[in-house]
């Protein structure tokens, strides 16, 4: 794609990364084969390739971003399975980034949506206002239906249940069991504790039985990728984490740095990048990156026992989180690790296309994260499976408000395999 920016524009590092990856398209179209929105609307401004065509005349102009290219950026969920598709290597996630940003800083959105943006933003990193948000949210259900309709698609998707703070979110050492053969630390995230502990309780449980020293370092906490991906600045977060995992790196060393939530495990990974030009922290958060790995990737490592006793016999239908297969391109490890398991997967039609979750999506995008649930639903489904497993918190809670089947987070049901206890809904 040919491209007109300044010098004065290239100037700035985003700008000058942004205009590389534009060069890159050549407007193939085979991203909207792929993408959920495009699917949806049919709208060629709803399909990647559309989309960098309003990024580029945006960010080429210098103007600030106008209601057009704020609406159909919105609606991308960022499920990077363009990426995934682009024969050419295009990568849309740092162009969306990018472009993010400044829709945030220029944009003139309504007052309501920059409010709820704004609360959401002050909310969800921080796991202490999120469990009493989520306290307040159980006591308006019974005026569910005096709220205006966006505020009842989020109180929709309140859990019934808030969990209390648990003790492994803060700082913590799980010893191996037998041979130390690896040292990792774990991500204790913001928004997965409140919603799901028994996700983290069962990597804490397995890895060490694996062989694993596991540590839960001192002022870790969220990764920033729910801000981050809203154009807000989550480097605040993100340098959190950095520093508290190069302590232990520097102290007693990091075989890896374990996430759990696959949303999370992506910006982890992009550390190194969205640090580049700090002259402090760009080599500790490239090296924070290079060690990232999402919890089956190491327990693949790590390997299961030679003898794995499944409690009962359970169809499984795998549900691949976006950020996991397309944002990380980890594909085999869970599902080889499943089988291995003992337990029969299921594959799901159609699993390239994202649930609908995508961070806060769900709460912003009600309309058209419902169709994508639905059809989720519908196609797994039709897999007739027992039970659903999935690598990321934000799928399992946007897939379970839409069918009765338990779903559960794979590294439990690995648990549950190697000796530990059965997964709510499964006992």
């Amino acid at each position: 794609m040919q491209t007109h920016f300044t010098l004065a524009q290239l100037a700035d590092s985003g700008t000058a990364e942004a205009e590389k990856i534009l060069r890159t398209c050549v407007h193939c179209g085979f991203c909207t084969a792929t993408c959920p929105t495009y699917h949806l609307t049919g709208d060629e401004r709803d399909s990647p390739r559309g989309r960098i065509y309003l990024i580029k005349d945006m960010l080429e102009s210098g103007r600030d971003a106008g209601p057009v290219e704020t609406h159909h950026i919105d609606r991308c969920l960022s499920c990077l399975s363009c990426m995934t598709t682009c024969p050419s290597g295009v990568h849309y996630m740092h162009l969306v980034d990018h472009a993010r940003a400044h829709i945030e800083k220029t944009a003139k959105r309504p007052v309501k949506v920059r409010l709820t943006r704004a609360a959401l933003a002050l909310m969800l990193p921080h796991a202490g206002r999120f469990r009493v948000a989520m306290g307040l949210a159980k006591l308006a259900r019974p005026f569910r239906a005096l709220l205006p309709p966006d505020l009842r698609g989020m109180l929709d998707l309140a859990p019934d249940r808030v969990h209390p703070r648990q003790a492994q979110e803060g700082p913590s050492v799980f010893p191996a069991q037998g041979t130390r053969r690896m040292r990792v630390a774990l991500l204790p995230g913001c928004v997965q504790p409140a919603l799901n502990p028994a996700i983290n309780e069962a990597a804490i449980r397995l890895l060490p039985r694996l062989g694993a020293e596991l540590v839960v370092a001192k002022g870790g906490g969220c990764c920033g990728a729910l801000t981050h991906h809203m154009g807000r600045d989550g480097h605040g977060f993100a340098a959190a984490n950095i520093r508290a995992w190069m302590e232990e790196v520097e102290g007693d060393g990091l075989d890896a740095i374990i996430v759990t939530a696959s949303g999370c495990g992506t910006t982890v990974k992009d550390y190194g990048h969205m640090f580049r030009d700090d002259p402090v922290l760009a080599g500790p958060a490239a090296t924070v990156s290079a060690l990232a790995r999402d919890v089956t990737e190491v327990l693949a490592m790590l390997g299961l026992p030679a003898e794995v006793k499944v409690p009962r016999p359970l169809r499984v239908a795998y549900h691949a989180a976006c950020s996991l297969q397309h944002g990380q391109k980890v594909k085999d490890p869970p599902r080889d690790l499943l089988r291995q398991a003992g337990f029969t997967l299921l594959e799901v039609p159609d699993g390239h296309l994202c649930c609908g979750s995508a961070g806060t999506y769900n709460l912003l995008q009600p309309e058209l994260s419902g169709q994508l649930r639905d059809a989720k639903v519908a196609a797994i489904e039709g897999t007739r499976p027992d039970v659903i497993a999935a690598g990321n918190i934000g799928c399992m809670t946007q897939i379970g408000t839409g069918t009765a089947l338990p779903i559960v987070h794979t590294v439990q049901l690995l648990d549950w395999a190697t000796g530990g206890p059965a997964p709510d809904g499964l006992s």
